[in-house]
Formats: structure tokens, sequence, C-alpha cells
């Protein structure tokens, strides 16, 4: 049997080729696609910010009218739609963060000449501290127009529902499909963030920055992980091989012993070699290679 034959299919090295694998499938099928999808996601998301700043804004109805859905190409597109708030159903999303300090988002049906009852984010109030609602300017009553960008729904947790507490309904995620059954409202798809200087408009929330982030660059390293591991095993095993082979020259050398010579021995010539244990020939081949001690 081939002597790496020997080396490869000892329980060792096949336990760290089992590791090895693993970790490479893991790279290439889960590691690598997460932060690629991710880097498009961004991107994406990042296109549709920057089409929508210069694209003109067109009726909500033509873009979210008879949907259950917002299109994903609808996102951030700015729209327009005439009606009246329906102020006395306003609530608030809690645990939000304006320029690093505790805020709330104030959120607000809006029915609308086209029908439909669209979730209005007015923006942000600032709270002093953590809990404590400020006091919020009131929508106008009467009949406006205002422009808005399209959001998807956030995502609402299953122990985290709509609450009322201090006089006002209290949601964590702004979720239409959540705050529609507590309001007795079926909410047209998505919600509607407020532009800059809107009725009934408050601390505008901001685009998000135009940053694709790191994920191009981590999808690529779990890409180049995958392929270094495989690599960096071939080398073990190659060193592995290798070390064995000098070893058997070092064993062979130190137990071969120069023949004798008949008659007295030459003064001029050396000592024969003594002969030299395999454990020596091994001591002094690692005291040459790392140093000797003592």
């Amino acid at each position: 049997m081939p002597n790496w034959v020997k080396v490869v299919f000892q329980p060792r090295w096949i336990a760290l080729a089992v590791a090895v694998l693993a970790f490479t499938a893991l790279c290439w099928s889960v590691l690598a696609p997460w932060q690629l999808n991710k880097n498009s996601s961004t991107s994406h998301r990042n296109q549709q910010i920057s089409d929508s700043v210069n694209a003109d804004p067109v009726p909500a109805a033509q873009l979210l009218g008879g949907r259950t859905e917002v299109p994903k190409d609808a996102e951030w597109r700015k729209v327009t739609l005439t009606g009246r708030y329906l102020v006395d159903k306003q609530s608030l999303a809690r645990l939000r963060n304006q320029d690093g300090n505790p805020a709330y988002e104030v959120l607000v049906p809006f029915a609308a000449n086209d029908g439909a009852t669209y979730l209005v984010d007015r923006g942000f109030v600032r709270t002093p501290t953590g809990g404590v609602i400020p006091d919020i300017a009131p929508a106008p009553s009467d009949v406006v127009t205002v422009v808005a960008r399209i959001r998807a729904p956030e995502t609402t947790s299953a122990d985290r529902g709509p609450r009322v507490e201090g006089s006002y309904l209290q949601v964590y995620a702004i979720d239409p499909r959540a705050i529609g059954p507590a309001q007795g409202i079926t909410f047209a798809p998505g919600y509607l963030n407020l532009t800059e200087n809107q009725p009934g408009g408050l601390a505008p929330v901001p685009l998000p920055m135009l940053d694709a982030g790191p994920y191009l660059s981590y999808g690529l390293q779990w890409l180049a992980f995958g392929v270094m591991a495989p690599l960096a095993l071939g080398y073990f095993v190659y060193a592995e091989l290798r070390r064995r082979r000098e070893d058997r020259a070092v064993i062979a050398a130190g137990t071969t012993a120069a023949p004798a010579e008949p008659g007295e021995p030459d003064a001029d010539q050396p000592d024969a070699p003594e002969a030299v244990s395999p454990e020596a020939a091994r001591a002094a081949r690692l005291a040459d290679r790392y140093g000797r001690r003592g």
C-alpha cells in the first residue's frame, strides 16, 4: 500500500477532511450567497431611492390600487393623495431613534378620495426620556393633498402587537396589517412616509444613506475561505508526507554502518561510524530542526 494512502486514511485526517468539506459547502451554499444576496438587495434599494429622488410623483392608486402587497419596484416611489386625516385614530411607533435621541413616529390613517385608506407616517416627535409622550401637533382635519414615499410594511412579532398606552395605540412595528384590525380599518398595502413640508408633517424620516455596505466584500471573503480550506488541507497532508520521508531517510542513514576493513585500522582513516538507533536518529533530526535545549 502506498505510504500516502496510510497517511490520508488515518482517522484524524479523515475527520479533518470531513470538517473541511462541510465548511467549504457552508461557505459556498449558505454564507457567501447570504452576503451576496444582501448586497444585491441593498444595491436594488439604493437604485430605487436614487430613481425616486428625481421622479415625478404619481397618484397612490396607480401603484397600490387593488393590491395586497407593495410591488417590489414601487417602494420609495413618490405618490400624491388627496383626502382627510382621521385625526382621532392617531397611533405611535415606539422605540425609534432620531439623530441618536429617543423618539416616536406618528402614524395617522388617511382616507383618500380614491376610496382607499392609507397609513401615513407623519414623521418624528422627540421625547426627552424614554416612554414619555411629548405634545404632538395635530394633523389638519380639512381636505389636503400630500406627497409621500411608499414603504413596505415592517414585521410585527407575535409577542409585540399593538397596545393602548398613554391614551395612544402604540406599536413596535409600522405594520398596517396589525394596526388596521386594532383600529377597525382596512388599509392599503404598506405605509407612506411624508416628504418635507407637507400638511400634517412633523420632523421627516430621512432617506437611508446610499451605501452599498460591506456585503460584497464579505461574500467574496466567504468564497475565498471555501477555496482556501481544501488547499490548506492538501498542504498539511503534503507536509506530513514530506516529514515522514525525511524521517525515514534520517533513520536509514543512522542505522547504516560503514563496512569494516580487514587488518589493522589505518590511522589516517577516520573511525567507522557507529550504529545509531532509530530513536537517536530522530532525536538528532528534531534537535537540528528546532535547536537543542539545555
